[in-house]
């Protein structure tokens, strides 16, 4: 077995055997991510991409609580998604970049889920190409419910993925789904036990290794080439500035951060 690393801070980066798996290694907070996790990831996905011993990457999540729980609620308390939006071109390294080098890297993209895939975790599993669940995980969206304002094609996308009314229902309500419901609905392509994940998603990602490598880049830019049209809009700034341009001086935000990190249901009335 040929096996090589690479050093980050916030997550993990091995290759094995053709596969390269980039894990998000913040399991003390549900792996969260911040920007330098992003960032980091963006590296790895464009590393992958340039390495010619891996065939297909792997996205997950350290330990067994979490594959992902979105944006960390601590950061964008302290005015961390303002900070983006106000440093121009800083939310195009953000998820965008991040959507952008999993789709540029032209290699299938595996997300292995356990536990929490919530938030930006949710659409992290539903922007990779294959998408295997362990039977306890559980998927939903959380904008709305902390003040969180994803949009463009990271939200819309999701229609192209469950369909609308399915998608709509996910990012409007927030209600929690098993993978079980996600298989059904086709946000998840296989639900394992979770001692079996890992088998599984070695099993899809040799069945693939096994194919020509540039049939599948040709195969991968043409389904993303399909949804160019989304890509074109989906800077976030674009929408929220159109709809509410002091949303992060309102205080809206700040109340939906500081009611999830105290544990209690944020009171958005006073932004209606």
């Amino acid at each position: 077995m040929t096996q090589t690393t690479a050093t980050y801070t916030e997550i993990l980066y091995d290759v094995a055997d053709s596969v390269a798996t980039i894990t998000i290694n913040r399991p003390d907070k549900l792996n969260s991510f911040t920007p330098v996790t992003v960032r980091e990831m963006i590296d790895a996905f464009r590393r992958a991409g340039a390495d010619s011993d891996v065939g297909v990457i792997v996205l997950t999540g350290a330990g067994e609580r979490a594959f992902c729980a979105g944006g960390d609620m601590s950061w964008e308390k302290e005015g961390g998604l303002k900070e983006l939006r106000d440093n121009k071109g800083g939310g195009d390294d953000f998820m965008v970049g991040l959507y952008d080098a999993m789709r540029d890297c032209l290699k299938p993209v595996i997300a292995k889920v356990r536990g929490w895939c919530i938030g930006g975790g949710n659409h992290l599993a539903y922007h990779c190409d294959l998408t295997i669940a362990s039977d306890d995980a559980k998927f939903g969206q959380n904008g709305p419910r902390v003040g969180s304002p994803a949009s463009g094609a990271i939200v819309s996308y999701l229609v192209r993925t469950i369909g609308a009314k399915r998608a709509r229902e996910m990012w409007l309500v927030c209600r929690r789904y098993t993978a079980a419901q996600m298989l059904d609905w086709g946000l998840v392509n296989a639900v394992v036990p979770a001692d079996e994940l890992d088998a599984e998603v070695r099993r899809w990602a040799n069945d693939m290794l096994a194919l020509s490598p540039t049939v599948l880049k040709v195969l991968k830019k043409s389904f993303d080439d399909e949804y160019q049209p989304l890509r074109d809009r989906q800077i976030p700034d674009n929408f929220l500035e159109e709809i509410n341009p002091t949303f992060f001086e309102s205080g809206e935000q700040q109340e939906g951060a500081t009611a999830f990190l105290e544990k209690r249901k944020p009171d958005f009335s006073p932004y209606r």
